[in-house]
């Protein structure tokens, strides 16, 4: 196997990656804490590799974790079918236009159902569930248990047009392996499924699956439209349908290709006490509650099967960059969609987790034009949730330089007269600024890091030297300048 095409499962997706030299292994780390670790410290890297852990510690060689899946622009490339050979701007270039393609094209990428797959290699129920039986990580210190869902996606389905949704949310080990905490936030399009079923039947059907293509956790971890399936958006991306097979105690549908993947029902009153846990944010701010429990009736997984982590902590985390190109590629299209002009360029910023940091770059048209830009960028559905500062800068700016930004923000605005603040919108219960029990708002500051327009001719020129005498000199002096050879 070697081509971009032939990519359609967890070990399609390694074959590659390996061949590319984007993979490494690691032998005998511990499942508590080291496998965290480790990967924590490959994710400050400046360009991480894959990182495959093999040889657990309590467990059998061939049961394995991976970690780092995507935390650089050529496996990201590869995973979304753009490319192997692209930069961060090459890649979000690449992605121009794309969700929003995918998204109108993923109706027709019905999954395919065949009668068995790779999954149903082995299949447990109930009196022999133990998902310990797996090299589970406990990824942070303080974490409150074992989390077997972090590089996962949990389906669901609404129950009044069947219409799937899969969601990464996060999924803790309960009940000594026998059942799982799912937690879902209230206003995803899971969490809505499940109330709708809890209303009608008094239960709520999810399988889940644990390891996978990793596209499978890019479409379920970003904002995917409502009524789309994430499955078929993925079979979108890829060109072709995604296989699966019907959960035996549910109906629903299980990747054919997974690794692992898990089926039961949620109720109402069955709850466990879930977290704390290492969050996007880089705080334990969830704190610890009772969470939505799946009380697991079948267990399906292949022979010697790979576990896809992908936890959350600290910035640089294992998806952080993920998010922010998925993220800068969507803002970007929205904006040029809805009709601004001047867009020159959207990076989410991974210091803020690719949500709460955003800078805008624009051509300036006209008296007003960066406001627009920072006001739209603030509230567009694909950045509203949890987003904390949008930062406009003219097309001079590398928007995904964070020196670029802070040095047009302290020479470009007046910060009595060019921040905005727009309160009580969108947030998250992980914000750690959020007391207990609150409402989930925050606020976010729109910074107009542009040249005034009235000054535009006449504000002091940028000391520095031109863009094309600098290619000419990096080429002449690649040794020590870090150009070609």
């Amino acid at each position: 196997m070697g081509s971009l095409d032939d990519i359609d499962d967890l070990r399609d997706w390694l074959a590659l990656a390996e061949k590319l030299g984007e993979v490494r292994a690691v032998e005998g780390a511990h499942w508590d804490k080291e496998i965290g670790a480790v990967s924590q410290a490959n994710y400050q890297r400046h360009d991480p590799p894959a990182l495959l852990f093999d040889d657990i510690v309590g467990h059998r060689r061939g049961q394995r974790v991976l970690t780092a899946s995507m935390s650089n622009a050529r496996r990201l490339g590869m995973t979304l079918g753009l490319g192997t050979d692209l930069d961060d701007k090459a890649l979000v270039e690449a992605l121009r236009s794309k969700p929003g393609e995918w998204a109108a094209n993923a109706s027709r990428y019905p999954v395919r159902e065949v009668a068995t797959g790779p999954v149903a290699q082995n299949v447990l129920g109930p009196d022999d569930i133990d998902l310990l039986q797996f090299p589970v990580p406990l990824w942070h210190e303080a974490d409150g248990g074992r989390y077997i869902g972090t590089g996962c996606a949990v389906f669901t389905t609404d129950p009044g047009t069947g219409v799937l949704n899969a969601g990464a949310y996060r999924m803790q080990v309960q009940n000594d392996g026998r059942a799982a905490s799912i937690n879902i936030e209230a206003g995803k399009h899971g969490a809505a499924h499940v109330r709708e079923w809890f209303a009608r039947e008094g239960r709520a059907p999810v399988t889940a699956s644990l390891g996978h293509d990793p596209l499978l956790l890019v479409v379920a971890g970003t904002e995917v439209p409502a009524g789309t399936s994430e499955l078929e958006y993925a079979g979108a991306v890829r060109g072709r349908p995604v296989d699966v097979v019907k959960g035996e105690v549910t109906g629903l549908p299980i990747p054919a290709g997974a690794e692992i993947a898990v089926e039961g029902w949620l109720r109402p009153g069955r709850r466990e006490q879930e977290g704390p846990f290492g969050e996007w944010t880089g705080y334990y701010s969830g704190g610890a509650e009772p969470v939505l429990t799946l009380d697991v009736e079948r267990v399906y997984f292949r022979d010697d099967p790979i576990l896809l982590g992908a936890p959350p902590g600290k910035p640089p985390h294992d998806y952080s960059y993920m998010r922010s190109v998925m993220k800068s590629a969507m803002i970007q299209d929205a904006l040029i969609r809805c009709g601004l002009p001047g867009v020159e360029g959207v990076w989410a910023h991974e210091a803020g987790g690719g949500r709460q940091l955003l800078a805008v770059a624009i051509d300036q048209r006209y008296a007003g034009h960066a406001r627009q830009a920072g006001y739209l960028a603030a509230q567009l559905p694909a950045a509203a949730y949890m987003n904390k500062f949008v930062v406009v800068v003219d097309a001079d700016v590398n928007p995904r330089s964070l020196s670029d930004v802070v040095w047009a923000m302290c020479t470009r605005t007046d910060p009595a007269e060019d921040i905005e603040t727009l309160r009580k919108t969108w947030g998250s219960r992980v914000d750690p600024l959020r007391e207990r029990d609150a409402p989930p708002f925050n606020s976010r500051a729109v910074i107009d890091a542009c040249r005034p327009w009235s000054r535009l001719g006449s504000f002091p020129r940028v000391a520095e030297a031109d863009p094309a005498l600098l290619d000419q000199v990096v080429k002449r002096w690649p040794d020590v300048l870090g150009g070609p050879r």
